[in-house]
């Protein structure tokens, strides 16, 4: 059988066996699977997670620590000023317009601490000058005292507890008060006054550990070997106007205290 007949024989045969249904091809001798080892195909490496970047654990910073060391070293009020700003551990001071350090006669007899600034006092970088403020002044001036006086035996030197404002003139959580507490008491040695004056609940809080302003205005306590006074604060005075006569009584407490 020539070249030509054989392709067509094979050909015929393979159309054949397709049509009887045959689907592989077999060899001439038969293969006995069941004897051949199977071969499983290689599993394939399970991928190895990836670990994250380790996190960068952050240390404890005792705030408290840093301030009271920052506050000893203060020899004066420039350098407690400077101290206080540069202090980092305050989030408050990331979203103040400016910091705010005091007021009116340094050498002053009386010193008026408040709370925190507002939005006057964070445009102004002074503390007590918007309505609040303006008030104090009208009731300082009442009895003969107030922050321009160059007499330091009628002026008055004021601060606050913070010196950044806080979001929305929220009132200081402890937090924020335990750590600016040490400026606060180094500012108070500094300035040295005869008498201070604590104007609302977060002074007190502050010097004297509780709150009730109340309660405790008008009673004389001792904070830092000072003579101290709790008043309302002029905020509460402008909301609650009948609280004004309590005020005017503190206001003459003070000044016969001054003169005696």
């Amino acid at each position: 059988m020539d070249s030509g007949q054989s392709y067509w024989a094979d050909r015929a045969a393979l159309e054949w066996q397709v049509e009887l249904g045959v689907t592989d091809a077999i060899q001439d001798a038969p293969v006995d699977r069941y004897a051949l080892e199977a071969v499983k195909p290689k599993p394939k490496e399970a991928a190895q997670p990836v670990a994250p970047p380790p996190v960068p654990v952050a240390e404890d910073v005792d705030a408290v620590a840093i301030a009271r060391a920052a506050a000893a070293g203060a020899a004066d009020l420039p350098a407690l000023a400077t101290a206080m700003e540069a202090f980092e551990h305050c989030e408050l001071k990331k979203g103040a317009r400016s910091f705010v350090f005091c007021d009116g006669q340094p050498t002053a007899r009386v010193m008026i601490v408040g709370e925190a600034p507002g939005r006057e006092e964070d445009r102004a970088g002074k503390p007590f000058v918007g309505r609040a403020g303006q008030l104090l002044d009208r009731m300082l001036d009442a009895v003969n005292l107030g922050r321009g006086h160059d007499d330091a035996a009628r002026a008055v030197y004021i601060t606050n507890v913070l010196p950044w404002r806080p979001p929305s003139n929220r009132t200081p959580d402890k937090a924020e008060i335990a750590m600016m507490l040490p400026f606060l008491e180094r500012h108070i040695a500094l300035a040295d006054p005869d008498v201070l004056v604590l104007m609302g609940n977060t002074p007190c809080q502050a010097l004297l550990g509780r709150t009730g302003i109340t309660r405790m205005r008008g009673a004389w306590v001792d904070v830092l070997g000072k003579p101290t006074l709790p008043m309302f604060h002029p905020a509460y005075l402008l909301r609650n106007p009948i609280a004004k006569r309590e005020a005017w009584a503190d206001l003459l407490e003070l000044n016969a205290r001054l003169r005696g």
